[in-house]
């Protein structure tokens, strides 16, 4: 008698807020995809980067260029196939966040690592991992130190607003090493710290020393040590509540990873758009119903690659061995070349 009174209770609850439940579903189904139209209906992407060297930096002629910068218009070239419809918004480590929430950008892409907090506490959604990284540090060859416990006492410039300073901690309590933080936020300001020798040692993520090093007034007086004590995985972050929004992120990066798979490249992009192979054709758009699942040109794919290159070519171009930064590919190979790098298959 109990369970038939108690499923008569929630029989009736459920009829009673059917109404409303619907409504919500509705309301939640409405909002799923406004960030999409909406970018579309402006005709411009507003994209999020912090300026360094390698990864976002104006040339001459006013022009952004660099890692970012080039996702960024990845993301330009799958809505309007069009690179340069993009506002770009330089962030200071410590605006970025805001700058997302408020609407002032419509996607981070400048470096941010995807951690607990970010997503669960601050209510961000992250991309996928397109940069692996991890903390180390800059010093001076005049300290004569290989290895991180040989900087015991050294002052130790880090920047606020980012997870260094709390793993720089970590990492001292975890090595009981003593460290003097020197918290400057300014990165050129940072840079002039370390060059008039307020600090010692420069921390941050491996790409951003190689990038602050190039700031310096003599990078060959300096070393990066070669161990990295944290894990940083890079993503593009966007706002929660938007699904649509972030599978379209999600699947431009994607893109490019694919691509390097196939071995597809800007130069021979021609020759595999008249290849055989059934999983080439779908990714690259000759064959229907994969790629345009968003209600893109069915070869966006290809417009990418044509316009940007995969993701080896991006990479390499900005951040390679012919650069200043000379970063090796590392972790950041495809999956089939010893690396982490793994896009879903496109079918």
């Amino acid at each position: 008698m109990r369970r038939l009174l108690l499923a008569g209770v929630a029989a009736a609850s459920m009829a009673c807020g059917d109404g409303t439940h619907a409504a919500g579903e509705s309301a939640r189904a409405s909002a799923r995809g406004t960030l999409l139209s909406a970018v579309r209906a402006r005709g411009t992407l507003k994209c999020g980067i912090s300026q360094a060297a390698g990864f976002a930096t104006p040339d001459d002629a006013g022009r952004w260029r660099g890692f970012d910068v080039d996702f960024c218009r990845a993301l330009a070239v799958a809505l309007w196939n069009d690179p340069d419809k993009v506002i770009f918004t330089p962030f200071t480590q410590q605006q970025r966040f805001s700058g997302l929430q408020s609407g002032e950008v419509d996607v981070l892409v400048n470096g941010t690592s995807m951690t607990s907090s970010r997503a669960l506490r601050m209510g961000l959604r992250f991309g996928p991992i397109y940069l692996y990284d991890g903390q180390g540090f800059l010093v001076a060859k005049t300290l004569n130190a290989s290895t991180p416990a040989m900087l015991d006492g050294a002052a130790v410039c880090v920047q606020p607003g980012t997870t260094t300073e709390l793993t720089l901690a970590d990492y001292a309590r975890r090595n009981g090493i003593k460290f003097r933080p020197v918290v400057i936020e300014d990165l050129r300001s940072l840079v002039g710290a370390v060059s008039s020798g307020r600090c010692d040692v420069i921390t941050q993520d491996g790409a951003g020393l190689a990038t602050t090093r190039t700031m310096l007034p003599h990078p060959r007086d300096f070393v990066i040590l070669p161990e990295r004590f944290s894990k940083e995985p890079i993503a593009p972050v966007v706002r929660a509540g938007d699904d649509e929004w972030l599978a379209f992120v999600n699947w431009v990066f994607w893109s490019t990873m694919q691509a390097e798979e196939f071995g597809i490249t800007q130069q021979n992009l021609a020759a595999h758009a008249s290849s055989t192979d059934p999983a080439i054709r779908r990714f690259l758009g000759a064959e229907p119903g994969v790629t345009d699942g968003l209600g893109l040109d069915p070869q966006w794919t290809a417009h990418i690659i044509a316009r940007l290159g995969n993701y080896g070519e991006i990479y390499e171009r900005n951040l390679g061995a012919s650069t200043a930064l000379a970063l090796p590919r590392g972790m950041n190979a495809p999956w089939n070349a010893g690396g982490l790098l793994y896009s879903p298959p496109f079918r």
